[in-house]
């Protein structure tokens, strides 16, 4: 009895181990989305596939996915690449009025990092608290 226990203890680690793995390579898709969007404590934020809302965020994507950007802040966000291959823009990244899109194709594994500049509020009366967000986003691509 004891010697099935253990070789059914060892299965299920086993099983669970291969999960695990099999769950990382899921995490990098063909297709990614991002929204921006206003926040009360630093003005604005992203988020990644479904993240929690913040400044600083990231995803993974396969060679040839693409990520798109919708723009739901109060203020135009103009998407900026800081680093990595040059990737390709369907739309217009500059995002200067609510709910504006843009697709960015990625064609080369690496890691790509993006920002924004924003730009005036669209709506008068707009509070927000402290310093505004320098949004970050970090896209490795496999």
């Amino acid at each position: 009895m004891k010697r099935f226990t253990i070789t059914l203890s060892a299965l299920t680690v086993t099983g669970l181990v291969a999960a695990s793995a099999l769950a990382g390579t899921h995490a990098a898709g063909k297709t990614g989305t991002v929204f921006i969007q206003h926040e009360l404590h630093g003005c604005h934020a992203w988020s990644a596939n479904g993240s929690s809302f913040s400044a600083s965020t990231s995803l993974k994507l396969k060679a040839g996915g693409t990520v798109t950007f919708t723009n739901n802040d109060v203020m135009p966000q103009k998407l900026v690449e800081l680093s990595g291959a040059p990737v390709r823009y369907v739309g217009d990244r500059a995002l200067n009025k609510p709910a504006s899109k843009v697709r960015v194709t990625f064609s080369k594994p690496g890691r790509y990092v993006f920002g924004t500049k924003p730009g005036e509020d669209y709506t008068k009366g707009i509070k927000t608290i402290g310093e505004d967000n320098v949004l970050k986003l970090v896209v490795t691509v496999l």
